[in-house]
């Protein structure tokens, strides 16, 4: 049977669960492949149901809708791994297809499941445990000594479902309150990397060069691609380490595998099967961006080329600062653009149509150039001026008219 296409165009519908800032920047890219992005949002303000065309409202967790989304779709993909697993054996029980399939994407959504993977494979990663009692946490430390860290299985991301346990009362409420952990030892870490893959039905992969990502209270602040001083051959491991994943789990669309640097080498933290934050640089900074890779490989399109347009790229979080919407006294939101535009007019700005919140991300800036200092400080300069009006005393500029 022939897959589902638009009738109005004759191209792909590819259906997205989600309607944040993922979908948004893929709808973008579809947009350029004549393609058509049916999105399930939450709400009508949803920043990818601002700008789509095809929006369908419904809760990710809701059978019908997702049923809905999916009829007459070319394929269903994601811009979160929160959807229940069963629903999507169910999708693909009633012959729609699923990218990637649930079978794969169960090892983003659990960690646990995530854990017991790699370990078959023999892929490195943290020493860890399944916590169901104190004397579980406890027993563990025993080996690796305290601090431990204590996850959710499902649900965590940005820092959320996250802690960090220095001994056993402090387990002893985790577990009352979240049952079942993932147990894991604090790994003395260099920094943190992330090697992403793109990879089609067909078994076609493509990879990016390995990125460093800055974390800020849990949530990514900056990326710098490629990872400054990481060695060649530390790097090729990483990326291989990606492919083998990626094959391993029979993934289809983008992966990010999140990995912990260590003085020994490299360690797989988590992972995402969808578009990333820390391929958010691609969309300039590489001949093929993360987003338009993920279309052509759930359509099982021949993937692009993945080529850094400049040496250096650095790609800056726009985080809602300390103050809410309502409680804003700084330049407005329209003014910080303007002024932003006129004194980085080669810095490029995503604003992802969000209503401003402390620590929200609001949008991204993404700075090229050849020297990773002077391209850090403007990134994070402009950054900075769109979440609080800050101007950098090194950026200081007078106030346009």
């Amino acid at each position: 049977m022939a897959a589902p296409l638009d009738p109005r165009t004759g191209t792909p519908v590819v259906a997205m669960v989600g309607g944040g800032q993922l979908s948004r920047m893929t709808h973008q890219a579809a947009i350029a492949l004549g393609q058509s992005l049916r999105v399930l949002a939450t709400d009508p303000a949803e920043s990818a149901a601002l700008v789509a065309a095809d929006v369908q409202i419904g809760d990710h967790t809701d059978l019908a809708a997702l049923q809905r989304l999916a009829d007459g779709a070319t394929v269903v993909t994601f811009d979160h791994e929160h959807v229940p697993t069963e629903h999507l054996h169910a999708l693909e029980r009633a012959g729609h297809r699923i990218a990637p399939g649930p079978g794969a994407l169960v090892h983003a959504q659990d960690k646990l499941v995530l854990r017991r993977a790699l370990a078959e494979g023999g892929e490195p990663q943290p020493a860890w445990a399944e916590a169901r009692t104190v004397h579980d946490v406890a027993a563990f430390a025993d080996g690796v000594g305290w601090p431990v860290v204590l996850k959710t299985p499902r649900g965590g991301y940005d820092g959320k479902g996250v802690f960090v346990v220095h001994g056993p009362d402090q387990a002893a409420d985790l577990l009352e309150a979240h049952g079942t952990l993932l147990l894991e030892e604090r790994v003395a870490m260099v920094r943190e990397l992330s090697a992403q893959v793109a990879r089609s039905p067909f078994g076609q992969v493509a990879v990016w060069p390995v990125v460093e990502t800055v974390q800020r209270d849990g949530v990514c602040a900056e990326v710098l691609a490629p990872a400054p001083g990481l060695a060649e051959e530390r790097a090729t491991a990483a990326q291989e380490l990606a492919v083998r994943i990626a094959d391993r789990l029979g993934v289809v669309g983008m992966l990010a595998v999140e990995l912990f640097e260590t003085a020994d080498g490299v360690l797989v933290n988590e992972l995402a099967m969808r578009p990333h934050n820390s391929g958010h640089w691609t969309i300039e900074g590489a001949r093929t961006s993360q987003f338009e890779q993920h279309l052509r490989a759930v359509l099982d399109y021949p993937l692009g080329d993945t080529a850094m347009t400049a040496p250096v790229v650095v790609m800056a979080n726009v985080l809602g600062g300390a103050a809410s919407a309502d409680d804003w006294a700084g330049p407005s939101l329209d003014e910080r653009i303007h002024h932003c535009m006129a004194h980085w007019p080669d810095v490029k700005l995503h604003w992802y149509g969000k209503g401003q919140r402390p620590g929200r991300k609001l949008g991204h800036v993404t700075a090229l150039g050849n020297d990773v200092t002077e391209v850090r400080a403007r990134a994070t300069a402009a950054a900075r001026y769109l979440a609080d009006g800050v101007v950098e005393p090194a950026f200081a500029f007078e106030k346009e008219h």
